[in-house]
């Protein structure tokens, strides 16, 4: 089963520095049937403004993953990390016990666009810390690259979390497909970045979601040039314990 969300049917809020889309309740928006997606609590896309951001705020006991799309973000903590976050980087942030940061569009003229993800972690009160990598373009043309997993994962390449979650990213050519299995007891979201592709048939344009289960095998094809996340998700998970 392929539910498509439509770009123009997520919640959308705008003022003078930030354009933000909601993917799931978050903050002042509030949809009893969209709360998560398995243990994926917070999928928002966010346009802020030059020489603006989000102040020193706290988070506790989730997985906060940040995908810079355009622009750059910089980033500082009360754990004494900080640093620049550019196009085509992740950084990954344990809240754990709790984690207070800032996070900024360093540009005075150039608007920053990213995703911020947010993932039950799977036990409270672990200690706070912070990853970063950059992911190139030519290691995702053409194929789903793994960017992040599990901290069970023996992939050295990966950024890690605490929850049974990977995380992939693609871009792809026009005419190009790739393939994803998708494991019993698994599911996945799929949102289009940029680009028009086709799931198994259904058409999903920039910023279209999807929500994917029971579905053994998915084909992807772009029908122009495409960037695409892939989010691989159980059905059951621990959290929080």
């Amino acid at each position: 089963m392929i539910k498509i969300t439509r770009a123009d049917e997520h919640y959308t809020n705008k003022n003078e520095w930030l354009a933000t889309t909601h993917h799931f309740s978050f903050g002042d928006y509030f949809d009893p049937n969209k709360m998560s997606f398995g243990p994926l609590r917070v999928f928002n896309d966010d346009v802020i403004q030059p020489s603006t951001g989000f102040d020193f705020h706290h988070h506790r006991d989730m997985e906060i993953i940040t995908y810079v799309i355009d622009g750059q973000l910089q980033h500082k903590d009360n754990q004494g990390n900080h640093g620049i976050v550019s196009s085509g980087e992740i950084q990954i942030m344990t809240a754990g016990s709790g984690i207070m940061h800032s996070e900024y569009n360093p540009s005075p003229e150039k608007p920053l666009r990213l995703l911020q993800i947010w993932v039950f972690a799977n036990k409270k009160g672990l200690l706070p810390a912070w990853q970063q990598r950059v992911f190139t373009r030519q290691e995702r043309l053409n194929k789903l690259l793994p960017v992040v997993g599990s901290d069970g994962s023996t992939e050295d390449s990966l950024l890690r979390i605490h929850q049974d979650v990977k995380i992939y990213v693609s871009s792809l050519e026009s005419s190009k497909e790739i393939k994803y299995g998708l494991e019993e007891q698994r599911k996945l979201y799929l949102f289009v970045i940029s680009g028009n592709i086709k799931i198994n048939g259904d058409t999903l344009q920039e910023r279209d979601a999807a929500r994917i289960e029971n579905e053994e095998l998915i084909y992807i094809k772009a029908e122009n040039p495409s960037e695409l996340i892939l989010i691989d998700l159980p059905e059951k998970y621990p959290i929080n314990q």
